[in-house]
């Protein structure tokens, strides 16, 4: 860390210090502090929109007190790691990353330190994979040692269910102070000693694979999974710990996800944040019925926004949201996936690869040829309302594995892009009139940002377009 770095990190945690000690009087200040400190080039929209929330006494900014009134053992410490060292000083060191290395640097890097899981969820492909298969405790921290290299400070735990192995992920917590660590977890592991152990690390932050509707949850996770779910966000609850859920919604409880009560549920229990998933059919077995219908996409993109203005509660869409981020995010852009066996995927959701990670190194990973496609070709649409190479573009997605030679990842049975590009085809053509009405909408409140292709591009990615002589206002669709 230089010593500019080093000075602006004593200032600004110096600053969360000030402002917990009187959150609700001294919140309206930290703005000013946090801009006297910060280059004006990061995260410029989303610090206009947190002084927008601060100034407004909205919802926004009952949620930012929320986080101020967490476990005193916990707050200081995870706002430090998250707010400083995750993103007001990784980021200028991601972008430096990209521009040096002319590829994809993430944001957060997403890892698998497991194969196994104690559920068997519908539409989860994780319970074929066995238990066979792990990142060790050594794998992970060098995983982790070359992204804090690249400016990367915030990892993410899949599987599996990682909390098989809490143990390992708690001695990591203690050995990154400086990194924050969120875990997707079925959460039926959960239980008294794994609070007082985050309270004593403070930088893990649980994701709980929820749909707030009993007879939903237990139907695609098993009986008596609901009950437990919830007494693990009792616990939490009651130690003032940080968490979220995360939500797979599909044809089947789509409507049930999209409800106020639902939303309501959530905010009741204690969750800050809840991450919304679109069921995805990767794997052979998977099948294309549980994909949620265009009526049901175009309601939960009515929904999310509707409630983003009542609720204290962050909500994400990925595949809805595509336009705050400049489209699709995966492939290294602002995050990547290593699964189990240590294949370097592109996304959670894409099970291709040139590249395992106990053979190359990250940055090497980065810029093997599947991963430099993605650099070249995203976004893959500028309706950003169809962001996936997969989902909403499905040639694309078959069309780069065979430019790159990349391979099947999938630990139970190999799955061809071209046969996914068969489930996912019908759903891309029946979303994409839909998607074309709701991006042209002069009605929407987003109409005016989506007339500039730079909307939601980093600084890095609109010199990658202009370097790749991509003008995104006449070359809508990329050559790949």
């Amino acid at each position: 860390m230089s010593l500019t770095q080093t000075v602006e990190r004593t200032a600004l945690y110096k600053l969360i210090d000030y402002v917990d000690e009187d959150p609700e009087a001294r919140i309206p200040k930290i703005m000013d502090a946090i801009d006297k400190y910060t280059p004006a080039n990061v995260f410029p929209t989303q610090r206009a929109a947190f002084r927008a929330a601060i100034d407004s006494r909205s919802n926004w900014y009952e949620l930012i007190l929320k986080a101020f009134h967490l476990n005193p053992e916990v707050r200081r410490r995870l706002l430090k790691a998250l707010i400083v060292d995750a993103n007001i000083l990784a980021w200028p060191e991601q972008e430096k990353a990209r521009e040096k290395y002319r590829c994809n640097i993430p944001w957060a890097i997403l890892l698998d330190p497991t194969s196994a899981c104690n559920l068997r969820c519908t539409g989860c492909w994780a319970a074929e994979y066995g238990h066979a298969l792990n990142l060790s405790f050594e794998d992970i921290c060098s995983i982790i040692d070359q992204g804090r290299e690249l400016g990367c400070h915030i990892y993410i735990y899949t599987g599996g269910e990682p909390l098989v192995r809490k143990d390992d992920l708690i001695r990591i917590c203690e050995k990154y102070p400086d990194c924050v660590f969120l875990c997707f977890t079925n959460a039926t592991l959960i239980d008294e000693a794994f609070c007082q152990d985050m309270i004593r690390v403070a930088n893990f932050v649980p994701a709980i694979s929820a749909e707030g509707n009993e007879h939903t949850t237990d139907a695609r996770r098993g009986d008596g999974t609901y009950a437990k779910i919830e007494r693990a966000m009792d616990l939490l609850r009651e130690h003032e710990l940080p968490f979220g859920i995360s939500a797979c919604w599909t044809r089947a409880n789509a409507d049930a996800i999209a409800t106020e009560e639902n939303m309501d549920w959530m905010i009741e229990k204690g969750a800050l944040f809840c991450w919304y998933f679109h069921f995805m059919p990767v794997g052979r077995a998977a099948s294309a019925e549980l994909m949620p219908t265009p009526e049901q996409r175009e309601r939960m993109y009515r929904f999310v926004r509707e409630m983003r203005g009542k609720k204290p509660l962050f909500t994400m869409d990925f595949q809805n949201d595509g336009e705050y981020v400049g489209g699709c995010i995966a492939g290294g852009r602002r995050y990547l996936h290593i699964n189990a066996a240590g294949d370097v995927e592109p996304c959670v959701f894409i099970h291709y690869a040139n590249a395992n990670i106990h053979e190359v190194s990250l940055l090497d990973a980065l810029r093997s040829p599947l991963f430099m496609k993605y650099y070249e070709g995203q976004p893959f649409n500028t309706n950003h309302l169809r962001p996936c190479p997969m989902l909403e573009n499905p040639d694309d997605l078959p069309r780069m594995v065979a430019q790159t030679g990349a391979h099947s990842t999938d630990l139970v049975e190999k799955e061809s892009p071209e046969e996914l590009r068969e489930k996912t085809a019908p759903a891309a053509a029946a979303w994409a009139p839909v998607a074309e009405r709701l991006w042209t909408d002069e009605a929407d409140p987003e109409h005016a940002k989506r007339t500039s292709w730079r909307e939601g591009q980093a600084e890095t990615d609109v010199s990658r377009l202009e370097r790749l002589g991509r003008d995104l206002t006449t070359q809508p669709e990329p050559e790949l």
